[in-house]
């Protein structure tokens, strides 16, 4: 049964819907359960408003858990009784978890069943939750980042259920293989680099004593994995977001207890776990490959550390230490703590050959349902060449290209309002 309460600002209805693993075969699938919060305005909650989905980031992402009616949210509770999914296996969702993957068999078999979590899966979920919970009314679908991806598996698989899709930060290349896109990306991990130390020229230092001494060897971080290098390194995947050159510049600030080095500080080594663990989202790293893996592509065969491997310029050993960014690498699975149960399935992930294609390419050319996009011109983790190229190919796609944001530009400006105004201004979403 449904539970309802209400926060500061914002009536809550809480709902859950079984779902099968495999939609192919539904009848003969071990079944899920999928989590789906329901909000509105108090002084609305019996009004007959419009629905507006969330289509959250990731992969592996639980939807945002509101505090009141701020940001994004309090935006759309304006005009829409707004539905936060946590995605399969996320969240209050059946989750994926570490302790219980060998239960599945080896690591194909686990392989086989993680593979059921992308995209199209997660828009036959949203398919049911809209027609169990919401009579099957068309609702607007606000997709951030890999929810931009979720929305064009949407399109291509269900657009009968929209009347309206707005992307933020997430529109993708509908043929790139995840080697493409590491190859596209590359370039801009090195610029932001180049940004953050010439706003920090100070830290240069301190990043090369802080990676000599990981270098040494026997620095544990609080839960007892070693420290690494290369671990520390991937703090730059910060750098794709507003604040992220302050939030990694003032980790590494507090590296030393004392201004002449020596052992890094207890408060460092605890950041620096926190931050680079998986422990909360651990699908994030098992999949983040895969939601580029199409029948075309072939194995995505960790395409982020080759693309690595092919530029020296970070290496552990380089000076200046550069940061990584939006990339998951295998070695990850051995040295993380939270994620080692996952490391015979991950590689058998990059190996796989046989999937699904998450784009129909003809029936995305012939859209009718609005979408309104964001193409973050600078954004290190989408790539807005391909995104613009997306738009392009897609009916009915209208791109807002800006310098002004990064990627968690919905979370921080007033990105919702332009997009509904500039949908506003070409007729709203669909009437029938």
């Amino acid at each position: 049964m449904p539970i309802s309460y209400t926060l500061p600002g914002v009536h809550v209805t809480d709902h859950s819907v079984d779902v099968p693993l495999d939609w192919s075969q539904p009848d003969g699938s071990p079944a899920l359960s999928v989590f789906a919060r329901e909000l509105v305005d108090p002084a609305r909650r019996t009004e007959d408003l419009p629905l507006l989905v969330f289509l959250q980031g990731g992969p592996g992402g639980k939807g945002p858990r509101p505090t009141g009616p701020e940001g994004w949210i309090g935006a759309a509770l304006e005009r829409f009784r707004v539905i936060l999914l946590d995605q399969r296996g996320t969240g209050r969702s059946t989750p994926v978890r570490g302790s219980t993957l060998g239960a599945l068999g080896g690591a194909r078999d686990q392989a086989e069943y993680l593979a059921h979590f992308r995209a199209d899966n997660i828009v036959r979920d949203a398919e049911h939750v809209r027609q169990t919970l919401f009579e099957g009314r068309r609702w607007t679908s606000l997709g951030q980042s890999y929810g931009g991806f979720v929305t064009m598996s949407y399109l291509s698989l269900a657009p009968e259920g929209l009347n309206a899709s707005l992307v933020t930060g997430g529109l993708p290349g509908l043929t790139a293989s995840a080697r493409e896109v590491y190859e596209r990306t590359q370039p801009r991990v090195v610029a932001k680099n180049e940004r953050f130390r010439a706003r920090y020229p100070h830290a240069v230092k301190t990043l090369g004593q802080i990676a000599d001494r990981l270098a040494s060897g026997g620095v544990t971080e609080p839960g007892g994995d070693v420290l690494s290098t290369r671990r520390f390194q991937t703090l730059g995947m910060d750098f794709g977001m507003k604040p992220g050159f302050e939030r990694v510049h003032w980790i590494v600030d507090e590296a030393f207890d004392s201004p002449h080095g020596g052992p890094l500080s207890d408060t460092f080594l605890a950041t620096v776990a926190a931050e680079t663990s998986f422990a909360t989202n651990p699908l994030y790293a098992v999949l983040h490959e895969s939601i580029y893996a199409q029948s075309h592509t072939g194995p995505t065969a960790w395409a982020a550390q080759s693309v690595r491997d092919a530029d020296p310029a970070f290496d552990e050993s380089a000076r200046p230490l550069l940061f990584t960014g939006e990339m998951i690498y295998p070695w990850m699975f051995a040295e993380i703590r939270a994620l080692r149960p996952f490391e015979a399935a991950a590689h058998a992930l990059a190996e796989r050959q046989d999937w699904r294609d998450l784009y129909d390419l003809h029936r995305l050319a012939e859209n009718e349902v609005p979408v309104e996009a964001a193409v973050y011109f600078d954004d290190m983790f989408v790539d807005a060449e391909l995104s613009l190229e997306t738009a392009a190919h897609v009916g009915n796609v209208e791109a807002w290209v800006t310098n002004e944001h990064e990627h968690d530009g919905l979370r921080l400006g007033g990105v919702l309002p332009r997009l509904l105004d500039r949908l506003d201004a070409r007729g709203g979403p669909l009437r029938r």
